[in-house]
C-alpha cells in the first residue's frame, strides 16, 4: 500500500490530509495555442498597474508566505542593481488585465515596500546590509528610490489563442510555472483560474463553523476547500467520473463557475446540513481514521449520509452505519488503496450509499 502526504509542503500544519495513489496524477491535455511576448516594466510602473487593479493577484492572493526578511532581501537586489528573476502574466483576451501566473511573492512585497506595510505593521528593510537596514521606502535618498522605481522587471505575458474554451490552459500554466520552493496546490490554481461565484462560495462554506470543528483549523493552501469541491463534484457527477481526479474537478468547477449547473442556496443546503448531520451523529472523528482526515473516507461519507438526506431531510441515528461502514473489510481497501481509480471511487459511494440507505 502507498500512502501519500496530500497536504505535503505544509510547513508543520496541525492537520494533515491523507489521499493514497494520487500524486502521480496527470491531465491528459489537448494541444494549446498560446501567444507570448515579453515586457520590459520599470518597478514603479509596476506597483502602480498593481494598485490600480491593470495587473491582479489570482484568487490564491491571500496565500503571500514570504517572511520580511526574504522580501527585504530581493528589494536590496534591486537597490543593488542585481539581476531578479523574470514575472508571468495572462492577459484577460477582453479586458486586457493581467492576472499574475509566476511572482506573485516579488510583486507583493514590492506592492507593501511601497505601500509602507508588511502585516499592518511599518516596512522597514530586515536582514539587509547596514546602509538600508531599518528603511522604508520614503527613508530612501533620492537617488535610492530613483534607482529602484527605474529598476527594471522582465514580463512575459501569455494569451491562449485556442481552443476558444475559456482559457483551460491557464491550470496547465500555472501548475507548470509553478515550480518554486513553495508550489502553489491544484486549489490555488483553481481559485485563481476559475473565480467567481462558486469560488466565493466555497471560501464562504469554508468558514462554516461545524465544518472547521471536524475539519480543524484553516489550511493555508486551500486542502480543505479542495474537499468541499470534492463533495460537490462526487455527489452530483460521480457517474461521469473518469481519472485525473484533478482534471474531474477542475471541469467541475469551471462548468458550474456562476452557478449555471446548481445553483447557491441548493449548494449551500447541501453542504451545510451533510456536515451538521455528521457533526452530531459521528462527531470529531468522521473523516479520521486515525490522526489526520482521509480524503477517500470523506467522500464516502459525505455522498453517503447527502443521498439519504434527500428522501429524510433530518437524520437522528447515523452512527451504527458508520460503524458497519468503517468495520467492512473491502470499504478499508476502497479508502486506502488506489483511492483515484475509477471502480474504486464508484465502488466506495456505492457501499457508503448503500450503508447509510436505511439510516433514520
Amino acid at each position: 500500500m502507498i500512502v501519500n502526504n496530500y497536504a505535503d509542503l505544509m510547513d508543520n500544519e496541525e492537520e494533515v490530509i491523507v489521499t493514497v495513489d494520487e500524486s502521480d496524477e496527470t491531465v491528459e491535455v489537448e494541444e494549446y495555442w498560446i501567444t507570448s511576448f515579453g515586457i520590459d516594466y520599470d518597478v514603479d510602473g509596476v506597483v502602480r498597474r498593481l494598485n490600480k487593479g491593470d495587473i491582479t493577484f489570482p484568487g490564491y492572493q491571500r496565500s503571500y508566505v514570504w517572511p520580511i526578511k526574504r522580501a527585504s532581501r530581493f528589494i536590496e537586489s534591486l537597490l543593488l542593481s542585481l539581476p531578479v528573476p523574470g514575472i508571468f502574466l495572462y492577459r484577460e483576451p477582453e479586458s486586457h488585465i493581467q492576472t499574475v501566473i509566476d511572482g506573485q511573492q516579488r510583486l507583493e512585497s514590492l506592492r507593501r515596500f511601497y505601500n509602507g506595510k508588511f502585516d499592518n505593521k511599518d516596512f522597514g528593510l530586515v536582514g539587509v546590509r547596514k546602509a538600508f537596514e531599518g528603511l522604508r521606502y520614503v527613508d530612501l535618498t533620492d537617488e535610492q528610490s530613483r534607482k529602484l522605481d527605474d529598476s527594471i522587471m522582465h514580463a512575459t505575458v501569455i494569451r491562449q489563442d485556442k481552443p476558444d474554451d475559456g482559457g483551460s490552459s491557464q491550470f496547465e500554466i500555472f501548475e507548470r510555472l509553478n515550480t518554486n520552493a513553495t508550489p502553489l496546490s491544484a486549489q490555488e490554481i483553481r481559485a485563481a483560474i476559475y473565480k467567481g461565484a462558486f469560488n466565493d462560495l466555497l471560501e464562504e462554506l469554508n468558514e462554516f463553523s461545524e465544518w472547521r470543528e471536524l475539519f480543524g483549523k484553516k489550511h493555508r493552501r486551500r486542502r480543505d476547500e479542495e474537499l468541499i469541491l470534492r463533495f460537490f463534484s462526487l455527489y452530483f457527477d460521480s457517474e461521469q467520473y473518469t481519472k485525473p481526479m484533478k482534471a474531474f474537478l477542475n471541469k467541475f468547477m469551471s462548468t458550474n463557475r456562476d452557478f449555471e449547473l446548481h445553483s447557491e442556496p441548493e449548494l449551500r443546503k447541501l453542504f451545510e446540513s451533510t456536515i451538521s448531520t455528521v457533526l452530531r451523529n459521528i462527531g470529531l472523528r468522521a473523516f479520521k481514521p486515525q490522526n489526520a482526515v482521509n480524503a477517500a473516507l470523506f467522500d464516502a461519507v459525505m455522498v453517503g449520509i447527502a443521498r439519504r438526506l434527500r428522501t429524510r431531510p433530518s437524520l437522528s441515528c447515523v452512527n451504527d452505519e458508520y460503524e458497519l461502514l468503517r468495520n467492512d473489510a473491502e470499504f478499508q481497501k476502497l479508502i486506502s488503496e488506489a483511492t483515484s481509480d475509477v471502480d474504486t471511487v464508484k465502488a466506495r459511494l456505492q457501499i457508503a450509499i448503500h450503508t447509510f440507505a436505511n439510516a433514520e
